[in-house]
């Protein structure tokens, strides 16, 4: 377990980073900027995993391409990830479709928007999809599912990058407004976090969900030896889920609404029930194309 350990070190760098330098870097910035100070945290906490893991992935023999899950020749990537992108979004258009039928989703603000407003909306939602999906899958699916296997196994990198991909969802949720900001923020900023983690049952939830979600992802990396569909799949289910966190609020008063977390009003028992014949479907999917 030393690659899992060593990862485990660059997150808590990253979390470090975050309570030291979140404060500072919000002084030059906020002034100029309206970037919320939890934002600059994440960034800063996403910068210090970076530099970290550039300056390790020699160390672990993961700075090549095949290691970090690009190894296939690009036209095959770029294939695989746009039909991943294609199946994430159909599927969880479907999981919205579901709770709107059952009255969980509130769209009145959808009515506000022209097709204009609609098309910037799609596309940049799009946008931060890609990015969340290759950032989170080259670090986790890429080089950490790749040093755990070789060490342990596909089953215990399957496990464990699960693991870390639910709990750092709670990471960046903990939010100080700007004029509550001071000098211990970044600390408040850090505890806030981990608060949620430390009370596992208000979030068991999504956390389950997340966790689901991590397993499929796993599964699919396992069966086709790269993470092109990888990030396809993720970003497509970001991209909707991030579109519709724009036009839709969850209802709370619905008979069903318990379906829905309150972590983000989006993942919870409803998206769990799918996620897992949705996983053995996908497994199987991904197994008969890299037969």
């Amino acid at each position: 377990m030393r690659a899992f350990a060593w990862f485990l070190g660059l997150i808590l760098l990253g979390l470090v980073a975050i309570a030291v330098f979140t404060y500072p870097l919000w002084l030059l910035l906020h002034p100029h900027f309206n970037v919320p100070f939890h934002r600059i945290g994440e960034r800063i906490g996403m910068l210090a995993l970076l530099v970290g893991f550039g300056l390790s992935a020699g160390r672990l023999r993961l700075a090549d391409k095949v290691s970090l899950g690009y190894g296939i020749p690009r036209r095959l990537f770029l294939r695989e990830m746009l039909i991943g992108l294609c199946v994430g979004a159909a599927t969880m258009v479907m999981v919205v479709a579901i709770m709107t039928a059952l009255g969980l989703l509130d769209w009145t603000a959808a009515a506000g928007y022209t097709a204009t407003a609609f098309s910037k909306l799609v596309v940049g939602r799009l946008v931060s999809g890609l990015a969340v999906a290759f950032i989170e899958e080259t670090f986790l699916r890429g080089a950490m599912h790749t040093g755990i296997e070789r060490e342990s196994g596909a089953g215990a990198a399957v496990l464990l990058t699960a693991v870390v991909y639910a709990a750092t969802h709670f990471f960046a949720s903990f939010k100080i407004s700007p004029d509550q900001v001071t000098a211990w923020s970044g600390l408040d900023l850090l505890g806030g976090t981990l608060h949620l983690l430390a009370h596992p049952f208000g979030i068991a939830d999504a956390f389950l969900c997340l966790f689901a979600v991590g397993i499929v992802l796993a599964t699919v990396r396992v069966a086709t030896g790269n993470i092109a569909a990888c990030i396809g799949l993720h970003a497509g289910w970001v991209w909707v889920m991030l579109t519709v966190h724009e036009m839709a609020q969850p209802l709370r008063s619905a008979p069903w609404n318990f379906l829905l977390s309150r972590f983000d009003g989006f993942v919870g028992w409803l998206v769990l029930a799918w996620t897992i014949p949705l996983g053995f479907g996908l497994r199987r999917f991904y197994a008969n194309r890299a037969g």
